[in-house]
């Protein structure tokens, strides 16, 4: 399977991406990946991403990035707060996203980069 439109967003060190991207080679995928702090994060892309899969998906809650925050800072984050601190922090931005085909999938498991290939 050949899907050069595919791009995965990132950041290299992160274990799920490192799953995800042996998936996608063992399953012969090609893909371009897109490391939030080398290749960089624009507004307009973070605008993007939210409007098709909603502020509160992209924040990786689980993640160490979001626990440093203030209990203020959580309990009024909100669209617009979310936006400016995914820009800052690219690191709280739930990984892997995955876009082919205008289609995005967030997050890693097999079975659902399974169905997303059947379906693109």
């Amino acid at each position: 399977m050949n899907q050069s439109d595919v791009i995965m967003y990132g950041i290299p060190n992160c274990d799920t991406i490192k799953k995800a991207r042996r998936w996608l080679d063992e399953h012969h995928i090609t893909y371009q990946f897109h490391d939030y702090r080398k290749d960089g994060l624009s507004r307009e892309m973070l605008e993007q991403f939210e409007q098709q899969l909603g502020w509160q998906a992209l924040v990786n809650k689980r993640g160490t990035t979001y626990r440093k925050l203030s209990d203020e800072q959580k309990n009024t984050l909100d669209k617009e707060s979310a936006i400016t601190l995914l820009l800052e922090q690219p690191a709280m931005i739930k990984r892997p996203l995955l876009i082919s085909n205008d289609q995005y999938l967030l997050g890693f498991k097999d079975t659902s980069y399974t169905e997303f290939f059947s379906k693109n």
